[in-house]
């Protein structure tokens, strides 16, 4: 009998020390998904996406906004009537896959 106390204690002793050592184990983050950043697109296609979406938007379409693209930073620049076609345009710019930055070079007419 005192061959199963000592046996069962041990054992107590060998779970507990098991679950603590356990429980101080530094969580592991998980793997990102890809990201934006991630995604290897061509400054000539974010150029191109972001152009054609300034164009089919009604806010800024008759606008002439320039676009430009160097290592996904987007320099959007031109003249529209309002704050809000400007904000428009930069929420299209940003919304780009594969745009990094958004410069923001747009100007309001006088």
């Amino acid at each position: 009998m005192k061959q199963r106390t000592c046996a069962a204690r041990w054992a107590i002793a060998l779970t507990t020390a098991m679950a603590l050592v356990g429980c101080n184990k530094t969580p592991q983050a998980p793997m990102p998904l890809a990201t934006a950043e991630a995604v290897n697109v061509s400054d000539t296609d974010v150029t191109e996406h972001v152009k054609t979406a300034l164009q089919q938007n009604d806010a800024v379409k008759g606008f002439d906004i320039a676009v430009v693209t160097t290592k996904g930073d987007v320099r959007l620049s031109g003249e529209v009537n309002l704050p809000s076609q400007m904000e428009a345009a930069l929420r299209i710019a940003r919304a780009a896959e594969g745009a990094h930055t958004i410069h923001n070079e747009i100007t309001l007419k006088k």
